[in-house]
């Protein structure tokens, strides 16, 4: 079994998402295919570690997350919209603003140790060049 550290994909998720064109490129999956950003990162992790899933280990990746997106992590991406468009009419904006990012990375933090937490229940193959992203994204 390939146990992950959810300390070390924090590490490489920060730094990938850091990476030109990345952070488009992911919100892109996000806003417009509904992807799990945290997810594309971990399957992008286990890729550089040349470990593969299956696509009934994605699904399972899947449902551990999907009540918490749905009631955390999407809920507060949309007050952080409705409050970025009426900025202007909030005279605590900028102070509020990072408060909500503050509290939304402190979640992000979290689905990611869900991931890894379920991730590490898995047998994954080793491969010398998985494309795990590619399976996710293929989903409908």
């Amino acid at each position: 079994m390939n146990l992950l550290n959810s300390d070390r994909f924090w590490q490489f998720a920060c730094t990938l998402y850091a990476k030109s064109g990345q952070q488009q490129t992911l919100l892109a999956l996000q806003n417009q295919q509904g992807k799990n950003v945290n997810l594309c990162l971990l399957l992008l992790y286990l890729d550089s570690l040349k470990l593969s899933i299956n696509a009934e280990q994605l699904s399972a990746l899947i449902a551990s997350i999907n009540e918490f997106d749905t009631q955390a992590l999407k809920p507060l991406r949309s007050a952080r919209s409705y409050l970025k468009e009426r900025q202007h009419t909030i005279s605590d904006y900028a102070i509020i603003r990072k408060e909500l990012l503050s509290a939304e990375l402190k979640l992000e933090k979290q689905q990611q140790q869900m991931l890894v937490d379920k991730a590490n229940q898995f047998k994954m193959l080793e491969v010398i060049k998985p494309n795990n992203i590619e399976l996710y994204v293929k989903l409908a």
